[in-house]
């Protein structure tokens, strides 16, 4: 009876558009530090005994020092007509591909400096970037911008780019229902320990393993993308997903009204009122048996 009322409190808050009194998310003050220490702390190279390069270390000092002057928080890539010419927005695309979940990426207008595009700017102490105009570029760059340096920056930026083209053929995979193969090439994308969206590879992951009924390994893959992306609604409703495969449904509902809570919009998508409904069928049926 409990769990009826608890769902019908989410729908209602579906219909309303109010916000759970009961979930506070802190958001974090220095968001691009984490990630930054987080990526480097878990895909930091190692020696022959397994201890961390001082490169990796150092880039992450660095990355701290600079932190305290400058926190880039959205880089706007110009779309206007010489930019686009010159490829920008097959720079969006990688961009937008490869942020991580702390960064906003969006187009903008005319940076003013025509002669040197595609043209971005890291804000929000503005740092215009020109000749960004190949995926490779860009990955460099927003390596660079966000790690704030390191010599190990292209090598980042390489593997990215191809994490990002296993990404792909692995979306292609998922929506011809190969859920076997998707899960195989996200696993190799994972394996190459790319910097920036990682959280979408494991969020990939863990609906193919979803599909092919490997629960635990998608629950895994779930809680990994938020340990990434804790503020990500998207990954909330994925672990909702799970737990709704697995009949644990009160942590369903609960994971639902997260995602709800982080972004209220969540509630005028088909697919989420559809969860929410799968969950009052399965709910009914629990109560009835």
């Amino acid at each position: 009876m409990e769990g009826s009322v608890r769902v019908r409190l989410i729908c209602n808050i579906c219909e309303a558009g109010s916000r759970s009194p009961l979930l506070i998310i802190k958001e974090s003050s220095s968001s691009s530090l984490l990630w930054s220490r987080r990526w480097w702390m878990r895909n930091g190279k190692a020696n022959g005994n397994g201890e961390s390069k001082k490169i990796g270390m150092s880039s992450m000092i660095k990355a701290e020092r600079k932190e305290r002057e400058r926190e880039i928080s959205e880089i706007r890539v110009c779309t206007n007509r010489t930019c686009r010419r010159q490829g920008s927005l097959e720079t969006l695309e990688t961009l937008l591909a490869l942020a991580p979940p702390n960064l906003t990426v969006k187009s903008c207008g005319c940076l003013g400096r025509c002669g040197s595009g595609p043209n971005l700017v890291a804000l929000p102490n503005p740092v215009i970037v020109g000749h960004c105009g190949t995926p490779a570029r860009a990955a460099h760059i927003m390596v660079q911008l966000l790690l704030c340096g390191g010599d190990d920056d292209s090598s980042v930026a390489r593997l990215s780019l191809e994490a990002l083209a296993l990404s792909k053929s692995a979306e292609n995979e998922f929506s011809q229902a190969n859920f076997s193969q998707a899960d195989l090439l996200l696993s190799q994308a994972i394996n190459l320990k790319p910097f920036g969206a990682i959280h979408i590879l494991y969020l990939d992951r863990s609906r193919a393993r979803l599909a092919l009924g490997n629960y635990s390994g998608a629950l895994e893959d779930a809680r990994e993308a938020l340990n990434f992306a804790p503020h990500h609604p998207q990954a909330y409703i994925c672990l909702g997903d799970v737990f709704l495969a697995m009949d644990q449904f009160d942590s369903a509902e609960s994971s639902y009204l997260t995602s709800l809570h982080i972004d209220p919009l969540v509630r005028r998508s088909k697919s989420f009122k559809a969860r929410i409904a799968k969950l009052q069928e399965k709910l009914a049926a629990a109560n009835m048996s």
